[in-house]
């Protein structure tokens, strides 16, 4: 019997090293990331002071009305001959108006990239631009995120239902969840899926397009929201049934139920809605969960019929519309004013 030879370990094999690889990836990582932050910081701070110049110039008499764009073209085929790239006019224009917005640089926040900064800086509402400001801050958003949620109109959804001091607070605080009113919007945006407006399919075909575009639709849905599952099967008796979609919110510690209506809601759509959070109250949540929202989710409604349906219900229970297409944010944005200006 030949002997058994002894395993030679390699330092690749051995869990000690590759703690030492993981901790060496994660320093160079970190680095790497604080360098970028300090990068965009330092940009920031340099086109606020850009803008600064270009403001004070133009205020020293030196450029005027017409001229004013003539400037902005001569400085910008000037700058990017001396120092390359990022001095487009485009460019040029936001950091003037980053100066102009902020004349205080304190107020400018540093935790924001340059790129967030040149969204924002394209909305000329200062209510506007400060909601999505502290969201961005907030939850974190990236570039894109930032950019379709500017693009779905949120700020003017969310301030649709407020009065004038609701609209100011929720510039200047952002989005404050205490409620189920506070979660649920009266349509929500679903562009995303890229189904066009006449286009015939079902609702399973919209269920999967959900699915397959999760993360999207849940930056619709706002903060909070975390997705169970899908067809959640529920047994009452003999009789099987399926609910659609579950989430649950993490800020008000309840499951929210959303079942999707391909054309009009119907009165029974809303009976089915109140069964299943009966259930889920008692079968499914648990004892410190607060009572489930459910949420039917339609092309469209008649709020009469929505009315009396719920009627004597429970207060949960909400009917949303869904949209395949962007909103008018000139009409979204009329609306806002007109609220703000009925209470001055």
């Amino acid at each position: 019997m030949k002997p058994i030879k002894p395993i030679v370990t390699l330092p690749g094999d051995d869990a000690g090293f590759e703690s030492l690889v993981n901790r060496i990836v994660s320093l160079v990582s970190e680095a790497k990331s604080q360098v970028l932050r300090q990068i965009d910081d330092a940009l920031v701070i340099t086109n606020w002071h850009i803008g600064e110049y270009i403001v004070e110039f133009e205020q020293n008499g030196k450029a005027r009305a017409v001229y004013g764009e003539r400037l902005m073209r001569k400085l910008s085929k000037r700058l990017t001959l001396h120092l390359g790239k990022g001095y487009s006019l485009s460019n040029l224009h936001n950091m003037r108006r980053l100066y102009l917005y902020y004349p205080k640089f304190q107020t400018v926040s540093g935790k924001l990239s340059w790129s967030h900064w040149c969204e924002l800086l394209e909305i000329d509402d200062s209510l506007e631009r400060k909601f999505y400001e502290n969201e961005c801050l907030s939850q974190h958003w990236g570039v894109r995120a930032l950019r379709r949620q500017i693009n779905s109109g949120l700020f003017m959804r969310l301030a649709q239902s407020q009065d004038k001091n609701g609209v100011l607070a929720l510039a200047e605080k952002g989005q404050v969840i205490r409620s189920p009113q506070d979660v649920v919007k009266d349509t929500f945006i679903l562009e995303f899926l890229g189904i066009p407006e006449k286009n015939i399919y079902s609702e399973s075909s919209l269920e999967k397009a959900l699915i397959d575009n999760m993360q999207k639709f849940l930056l619709e849905l706002g903060k909070g929201f975390a997705f169970i599952g899908e067809q959640y099967p529920i047994q009452i008796g003999s009789t099987h049934f399926h609910v659609d979609l579950v989430f649950y919110h993490a800020i008000l510690k309840c499951y929210v139920l959303i079942d999707l209506k391909r054309a009009g809601v119907k009165h029974y759509d809303i009976g089915q809605m109140n069964m299943y959070l009966g259930y889920f109250a008692n079968e499914v949540s648990q004892p410190d969960d607060n009572k489930p929202i459910g949420i039917v989710l339609c092309h469209s409604k008649n709020e009469l019929v929505v009315e009396y349906a719920t009627y004597g219900m429970d207060s949960n229970i909400f009917v949303s519309k869904y949209q395949l297409y962007l909103p008018n944010r000139e009409e979204l944005r009329r609306m806002v004013q007109s609220i703000i200006e009925s209470e001055t």
